[in-house]
């Protein structure tokens, strides 16, 4: 069998709805039905959804998250709200009534098919995005709100960019709150199942936002936890790399061996703080432990004050000197409009468009888009800060 041909296994209970799906997908190019071995894994697998729905549901589920199948299609019979509802949830990409309609299946196979083709077709173009980390001098001092609003800000810069973000906030991931989402899968699944990582199964495991931000929360529960190395999250963000042109880390305040690895392999660091004494302590503190580690290098870190005001105690010279660092922006305090957004589970563009703050993070965005512009950027709005 080539590489170009896509594998099928059904788990059909009745028989003449197995012939009609049998029939049909050995006549469509390009799809080869598996008959032999059922623990083989395969690139669609259709099952039909019968009674016993919890049972079955986890079994979709379990597919889903071991890998053993790229797209799960499903059928049955039942047609009540909440089994679609829960059809969707498992992470099934279609779902056909029955009695089966031949041109419902067609087209949905076509579309699988086009889903693979696009993804062989990125991988073979090696995509090299870049990874912005964001990591907090302490808690509370914004990190997540930074996250987020810079991953949507790209977004909407012109050119387009593809974003992705990923929560690494071990158990304590706030993205979903933030974002107000539920995704049925985290990079603890990866962890479990990385003999399974490809493009096509990053690709489905991944929430995408209204805002078009791809989304992959933390584990909720111990659960894959245990399992991550750093190898694991090397090769996770290695195939995003290739799939996005950048990826937002929300990295807390840890500095365990799964967070040192993500500094390692971070195009930018984004160490954000607040001008107050014990932020700039422990901004002093992590940028020795860097120097110490021999990694990120210093002309890629860079210090983000939050909640800024001019009439700070603390002034941008007394706290340069303090850190022996330039600091390179400053977000604007607008404590309100902040906690609204969190508080409604959207972005700081989608509740206050024309908010400072909004604007400033936008400014943010454009200073990894525009290499030419981004110094231009950068003295116009510090000047306009300090003037």
């Amino acid at each position: 069998m080539t590489e170009n041909i896509i594998s099928v296994k059904l788990e059909i209970k009745k028989p003449n709805v197995a012939k009609e799906l049998e029939e049909i997908i050995s006549s469509m190019e390009g799809f080869h039905l598996h008959k032999s071995n059922p623990s083989e894994s395969c690139d669609l697998f259709v099952f039909e959804i019968g009674d016993d729905l919890k049972k079955e549901f986890q079994f979709i589920l379990s597919c889903q998250t071991s890998g053993a199948a790229r797209e799960v299609f499903l059928t049955s019979s039942h047609l009540e709200p909440d089994l679609l509802i829960q059809a969707f949830r498992t992470g099934a990409k279609e779902f056909f009534p029955q009695p089966i309609k031949k041109d419902e299946v067609r087209n949905a196979l076509l579309r699988f098919k086009e889903r693979i083709e696009k993804v062989k077709s990125n991988g073979e173009k090696k995509k090299r995005g870049k990874i912005i980390n964001v990591i907090g001098s302490k808690g509370g001092v914004g990190t997540t709100t930074v996250a987020v609003n810079l991953a949507s800000s790209l977004i909407e810069s012109s050119g387009s960019p593809s974003v992705a973000l990923i929560d690494m906030n071990l158990l304590f991931g706030e993205i979903p709150i933030f974002l107000n989402i539920e995704s049925a899968f985290n990079w603890g699944e990866v962890a479990r199942n990385i003999s399974r990582l490809d493009a096509t199964y990053l690709m489905s495991i991944l929430t995408k936002h209204s805002s078009g931000v791809y989304i992959l929360p933390s584990p909720s529960r111990l659960d894959g936890v245990n399992v991550a190395t750093p190898e694991i999250i090397k090769k996770l963000l290695n195939e995003m790399l290739e799939a996005f042109d950048f990826i937002i880390v929300d990295g807390g305040q840890s500095l365990d061996s799964i967070s040192l690895k993500i500094l390692e392999m971070s195009d930018t660091v984004l160490l954000v703080a607040i001008l107050s004494l014990p932020c700039l302590t422990n901004v002093k503190r992590l940028l020795w432990t860097f120097q110490k580690l021999g990694y990120p290098k210093d002309e890629h870190i860079k210090i983000v004050i939050s909640r800024h005001h001019k009439k700070s105690v603390i002034s941008l010279k007394e706290a340069e000197q303090s850190i022996k660092k330039k600091i390179f922006w400053f977000i604007p305090n607008d404590f309100s409009t902040s906690m609204s957004a969190i508080n409604q589970g959207k972005t700081l563009s989608s509740v206050a468009h024309g908010a400072e703050i909004t604007k400033n993070l936008r400014e943010l965005a454009s200073h990894f888009l525009e290499k030419g512009s981004k110094q231009e950027a950068q003295s116009k709005f510090l000047g306009g800060i300090f003037r």
